[in-house]
């Protein structure tokens, strides 16, 4: 459990140590798409929703070579036709999608085609539900490919230990795996991180962090009308559902926790939490309606987090750190810009304005995809997942922690034998969902002091 990732000056420096990837994977590639010698790179997208547009978006402005957009994949095929038009037409962009029909594929195995497709040394793009962040990591790595994987990385403990053992057979290939938690790459949150670690906040006596806004995403699942399979309706509405994305905390206060954790440049230990499900109307999701989680770092020090999802409430989202000396204003008004600042006393006035980083910042949407193309170019030491497995084991500590109403360590948690998808590699479109709706269409809700383990964890 090594400390986060310091700032992108320091990691631009590091020092590499280059190691070519094996060249026998290369006699295991499917149809080739580019010649040995040619040194565009090319991106595959798996997952064609709006974080996988999105990214592929930002892979293809990065302007420092030539790269392409060669192949894409999703179960759903609208999505995929969705993704292809949005892209192909880009004013900016469009010349560089070369996605013919037979490079567009559908179903569980689709992930593959796609990286059948690319060549050791070319990069994937993984922005499917978390659940299968595993699964097409192992390939990707026997394909010899460089990786960029949305967060969360994991929903569960079994899945994270995975995750960590996977990862040291991609460090052994001198693989670029970049990790979406793309606040890292906020050059704002970067020096106010250096002012942290210089003294400026004096000791860090507490934390706040807060995403409350109404109903996001997929998180509220509508029943299920049966024109999709059960399967297939809950991957539509992932985030609704913990054994797909680990529900609304997994993926949407992660970003909180973890550049809190990281400006405190330490993962806490334990968390106790509350929350429960109140406007829930003919949803038949898996969330609490609000999460309130209290983590205790190893000296003491207590991060608050809060995430609420009603409608029509006061609107919140940021993350501050209150030190001896003063506040650290993290982010403000969602993840950018951050406008990072640092105020004498606890009390953002104005006045008391020691230091605020200068407006425009740069967007870490973009700053992330730069600095991996970059680490692929220059080859680079360039590898996120641990972090980005700590972040989301020590989410999912949280949500524990809220959902069975008991302390949880992160000790205990990472030796937690509950996997939310057992098998999940074996799945086809075809399949039963690892997750059943009762007579009534409803799923399993949380029950904290009654329900301890299972499925509700």
């Amino acid at each position: 459990m090594t400390s986060p990732q310091s700032t992108r000056r320091q990691f631009l420096h590091t020092s590499t140590k280059a190691a070519a990837a094996a060249t026998t994977l290369a006699a295991a590639a499917g149809h080739r798409v580019h010649a040995a010698e040619d040194n565009t790179i090319r991106i595959g997208l798996v997952g064609c929703g709006g974080r996988g547009t999105g990214a592929a978006l930002n892979a293809l402005s990065v302007d420092n070579g030539p790269i392409k957009l060669v192949a894409l994949a999703d179960v759903f095929e609208n999505k995929l036709k969705s993704t292809h038009a949005s892209l192909s037409t880009h004013k900016e962009v469009g010349s560089k999608v070369d996605v013919p029909e037979e490079r567009r594929h559908v179903g569980f195995d689709a992930y593959k085609k796609v990286m059948d497709t690319l060549e050791p040394g070319d990069i994937v793009i993984l922005a499917t539900p978390p659940a299968f962040r595993w699964v097409q990591y192992t390939y990707a790595i026997e394909r010899g490919l460089n990786v960029f994987m949305e967060k969360p990385v994991t929903v569960d403990a079994p899945t994270s230990v995975r995750m960590l053992e996977l990862n040291k057979k991609a460090i052994d290939k001198n693989l670029k795996v970049a990790v979406g938690l793309m606040c890292r790459h906020c050059v704002a949150r970067q020096e106010l991180f250096d002012r942290i670690q210089n003294g400026e906040l004096g000791d860090i006596l507490m934390m706040r962090a807060y995403r409350m806004a109404g109903p996001t995403g997929s998180a509220a699942a509508p029943p299920n009308n049966g024109d999709l399979s059960e399967l297939q309706y809950q991957i539509k509405h992932f985030h609704g559902f913990l054994w797909l994305s680990g529900g609304a905390v997994s993926d949407f206060l992660i970003h909180n926790i973890d550049e809190s954790c990281w400006m405190k440049n330490a993962w806490p230990e334990r968390a106790i939490a509350c929350g429960g499900r109140h406007y829930r109307g003919d949803n038949v999701d898996q969330n609490f309606d609000v999460y309130d989680i209290e983590y205790t770092f190893a000296d003491g020090t207590k991060l608050f987090v809060d995430g609420r999802t009603i409608p029509g409430c006061k609107r919140e989202f940021a993350s501050f750190a209150h030190g001896t000396k003063g506040l650290g204003i993290i982010s403000t008004a969602s993840h950018t810009p951050a406008k990072s600042r640092i105020y004498r006393g606890q009390n953002a006035d104005d006045a008391n304005l020691v230091w605020a980083y200068p407006q425009p910042e740069p967007n870490p949407y973009q700053l992330e995809w730069d600095d991996l193309i970059r680490a692929v170019r220059e080859d680079q030491t360039y590898n996120e997942v641990e972090r980005g497995v700590m972040a989301s084991a020590v989410t999912s500590m949280g949500r524990m922690a809220a959902h069975t109403g008991q302390e949880i360590t992160l000790e205990a948690f990472m030796k937690h034998d509950h996997e939310f998808g057992p098998g999940i590699d074996k799945l086809t479109l075809d399949s039963e969902s690892p997750l059943k709706a009762n007579a009534d269409g409803k799923y399993s809700v949380p029950m904290p002091g009654l329900v301890k383990r299972r499925e509700y964890l």
